[in-house]
């Protein structure tokens, strides 16, 4: 089971909640520039925040197969027998290095980042293969 760390999901909270302050601010003080930048970085961090409140486990397998999280919080059982591929996408960018799971079901290409995971995708890929087979 991989899941979203709990500090991940307190600090987009309490972004949410220092944007939501600084737009009462700026409110205050008839500053309307910043109630436009702070009201929409409030809303996406309250919006990141919840769905790691409501849906904390992004992947996991059993021997019937993986469940993934699909939609805002909806969940999504796939059979072993349904995956197709699954690899790790490595790219090097101005000299960071990011990789991303990519879970290919032939329907749906189900994408996870470190910070979804919880863990190295790499990592993540190899269990999966050695439970998949």
């Amino acid at each position: 089971m991989w899941r979203v760390r709990r500090e991940l999901a307190v600090f987009k909270i309490l972004g949410a909640l220092v944007c939501a302050g600084l737009g009462v601010h700026w409110w205050a003080g008839d500053d309307f520039r910043g109630v436009i930048l702070a009201v929409p970085a409030m809303v996406l961090l309250a919006a990141m925040g919840l769905r790691d409140v409501l849906a904390p486990v992004r992947l996991a397998a059993d021997e019937s197969g993986i469940t993934v999280v699909h939609g805002f919080a909806g969940r999504r059982h796939v059979p072993w027998e349904s995956i197709w591929d699954i690899k790790v996408d490595v790219r090097r960018r101005w000299g960071l290095r990011s990789e991303m799971l990519e879970i290919d079901t032939g329907d749906y290409l189900h994408i996870f980042s470190p910070h979804d995971l919880g863990a190295s995708p790499t990592e993540v890929a190899a269990a999966l293969r050695r439970r998949g087979t």
